[in-house]
Order: structure tokens, then C-alpha cells, then sequence
């Protein structure tokens, strides 16, 4: 019977998993990779075997419509793949770990408790992660699961960096700058010494841009400060959040404007960002199409504010040894790669217009004063290897 270890990244409209499995006398080793998305509108799973060959690629039924569905569908899916076998555990993305939860955790009634009281911090991700930790405690009862935290790598940040400025009692209640993303933080600094040893070492920024974006100061494959502070509103313009925000403008939400509290939490999660500047869609992919000035300006107010936060981060690092980029826009977007860099000039950035528009690993040129780069992240990785090491199953490994 062989033995395998599942890692779930569960979001309001996908469910993203791993699969992982334990040959003889082996670490463990990818499996295959997938995910199903669209829960709600028109579910569909894709699933691939690690060396890329599709296993399967097929609508579901339209009763698949959240994250239980969803499991329930994976379930069902791995059931026919893998008859038999048994899941010796399973590995969760969980945004929020609040000031407690500064590593990976083994989750218990207990720790599932204390992350439900920390969702009114991450409204967007953390009743998905939670529920699908619920969804498996139902149908694998038994099988041990870990929650990998995307606050815990900036926990070791100077405290300086996270503070935030209110009186004393409000921020002995758990305000202060946690950070996020830092799953895919992690991941990158763990592949530099091998990507980019001239650089692992010293003063690094990391841009991971996606639907949720923020850079990362590192400074010897440490997080040092971080654009995403007590909730993933603020730092850089998002999909559909705005990033950092007066707080008179909410103030004047409710003052004046009359708003409710779920109105104005609708409108900086779900409507503001690049869709609300726009007018027009989310999706950088689509605005770069698009001739409309609104779209061009979205596009514009990004690089803006990448290329200021990056400023900002040269100054709390001192300098500026390596850029990279990274997360769905970072990793795939060479026009926005370019523009970033064409901004931060500056700083004696010399890019390499080919290997940038091929996506290569490397996209500076070597008169560059800074290394530049893109690196895929794999926060499914970083998520297998904690659940591996803190449940006694060997490092797991792509």
C-alpha cells in the first residue's frame, strides 16, 4: 500500500492540491498537481502527473459549488486515481496566523478555534482555508493535517516593522503589521543559493505580483519588512484591492457617505484595485489588451506604486543586491517586469530585453548594478515540506 501526503490551497472559487507520495526508501515526491476551479459558475477539475501529462481535464457537475463541494469532488477523483492508497496526511494554506501561530502548526479543535477568531483579518481566505481543513476533518477522520501560515516567515521581522502606531491598548490586542505571502517568501529564498548564490545572502527585494501582490525585503534570506501589513489591504494596488488607503477615506465611507460595514468591506476587497480604477476587469492580462485609457491607466497605477514600494524597501535595506518577481504577473508578464524596471533605473537596473521577453530565470544584463529575476514560486512545495517535517515523514521534494 503506498502512502501519500495531500497539500490543499483552498481560495472562494478554486481549490488548488498536491499530491504527494512516499516510494520505498525515498523522500517524498510530487505526484501530480491540480486544481478545481470556478465552484459556483462552471466547476471544472485539471489535473496533471508531475512530469506534465494531463490526467484529467473535464467540466463538473454544477452542484459543485463551494469548498466542500470541491473536496468532496477531489475526494472522489483521487479515489479512482489512487484505489487503495493510503493519506498518511494533509498539508493547508492558511493566510492568517495572527501573533501566536509563528511556524507550522498540527491543527487541533483548539487551533482551529483560535484561526476562526482571526477571519474578521483575512474575510477573503481564511473561512476557505478553514473550511477545507473542516472538509477533511469530516471524511478523513484521523489522518493528522498541518496548517503552513503565510504570516509566520515575517515573524522574525524587527519589531520597528511591525508596529503600528495606536495607542498601546489597541495594539496589545494583536493590531500590529503581520505580513503575508509569506509561503511564496519563503519558497524563493529557499531556492537562491542555488538560483543566485552571488545574491542569497544579501539585500534582496521580492515582488510577488498576482490577484494579491506585495513585495518583501530580505536581507540574508530574512524577511525584513513587508507592504502587507495587518490585513492583505494594504501596500500595493491588487486585483481588486486598493492597497495602502488614507483612513479618512474610510472614515468618510461610513461619515458621510452613510455606507454599512458591509458595504465598505465590499468595496475594498471586491471592487476597488485594478477593476475599480478600471471600470474593466481584474485581470492585468486583459487590461494590458486593452486600448481604453481607463485600462491603461489600472495598468499605470500598478507599476506606480511597485516601483515606489521598491524605493521604500531600498531605503529599509540600505541598498539593493537582487530584484525578483515573482506569483502570476511577476513569473509571466515581461511588459510589467519592464516597466518595473525601466522605473527603478535608478538603482543601476540594466534589463536584458530578450531573456525578459523569453521569461528567463535571469533578466538582467551583466552590467546590471542589481540582479534581476523571475522565479516561479511553489507554495504547495513549502506547504509539503513543513507537513512532511512536523509529522515525521521526511522532506517532501519536486
Amino acid at each position: 500500500m503506498n502512502d501519500y501526503a495531500l497539500i490543499l490551497n483552498a481560495g472562494s472559487s478554486s481549490l488548488k492540491f498536491c499530491v504527494f507520495k512516499r516510494p520505498k526508501e525515498e523522500n517524498w515526491c510530487l505526484e501530480s498537481r491540480g486544481q478545481i476551479e470556478g465552484l459556483g459558475t462552471s466547476p471544472r477539475i485539471s489535473v496533471k502527473a508531475a512530469e506534465g501529462r494531463t490526467l484529467v481535464d473535464r467540466q463538473l457537475d454544477d452542484q459543485v459549488r463551494d469548498g466542500r463541494d470541491a473536496f468532496d469532488a477531489l475526494a472522489a477523483w483521487l479515489r479512482s486515481m489512487y484505489g487503495g492508497a493510503r493519506v498518511v496526511g494533509v498539508g493547508h494554506r492558511v493566510v492568517h496566523g495572527g501573533s501566536r501561530f509563528t511556524g507550522p502548526t498540527v491543527v487541533t479543535p483548539q487551533v482551529l478555534a483560535e484561526l476562526h477568531r482571526l477571519v474578521p483579518l483575512a474575510p477573503l481566505h481564511q473561512p476557505h482555508n478553514l473550511a477545507a481543513i473542516e472538509a477533511v476533518s469530516e471524511r478523513l477522520p484521523g489522518v493528522p493535517q498541518v496548517a503552513c501560515f503565510d504570516t509566520s516567515f515575517h515573524r522574525g521581522q524587527p519589531q520597528i516593522a511591525q508596529l503600528i502606531p495606536l495607542p498601546q491598548e489597541i495594539c496589545a490586542a494583536g493590531v500590529q503589521r503581520y505580513g503575508f505571502h509569506g509561503l511564496s517568501y519563503e519558497y524563493i529564498a529557499s531556492v537562491l543559493p542555488q538560483a543566485a548564490p552571488e545574491i542569497a545572502r544579501g539585500r534582496v527585494i521580492v515582488a510577488h505580483l498576482g490577484s494579491g501582490a506585495s513585495i518583501c525585503a530580505l536581507s540574508n534570506g530574512k524577511s525584513i519588512d513587508c507592504t502587507l501589513g495587518f490585513t492583505a489591504l494594504d501596500g500595493l494596488c491588487m486585483g481588486t484591492r486598493p492597497g495602502a488607503l488614507d483612513p479618512g477615506v474610510v472614515l468618510y465611507l461610513f461619515q458621510v457617505l452613510g455606507l454599512s460595514a458591509e458595504e465598505v468591506e465590499a468595496i475594498l476587497y471586491k471592487r476597488s484595485g485594478l477593476l475599480g480604477i478600471s471600470g474593466i476587469s481584474s485581470d492585468m492580462r486583459e487590461l494590458l489588451c486593452n486600448s481604453d485609457p481607463r485600462a491603461r491607466l489600472a495598468v499605470n497605477y500598478f507599476v506606480y506604486r511597485v516601483a515606489k514600494e521598491i524605493g521604500a524597501m531600498c531605503a529599509v535595506l540600505g541598498g539593493l543586491d537582487g530584484l525578483v518577481f515573482t506569483a502570476g504577473i511577476g513569473e509571466r508578464s515581461a511588459e510589467i517586469r519592464r516597466r518595473i524596471c525601466e522605473f527603478s533605473a535608478w538603482l543601476g537596473i540594466e534589463l536584458d530585453v530578450k531573456a525578459n521577453a523569453r521569461n528567463n530565470p535571469h533578466i538582467s544584463t551583466p552590467a546590471s548594478k542589481v540582479a534581476v529575476l523571475a522565479i516561479p514560486t511553489n507554495e504547495e512545495l513549502m506547504i509539503a515540506r513543513h507537513t512532511a517535517l512536523l509529522l515525521g515523514l521526511v522532506e517532501a521534494r519536486v
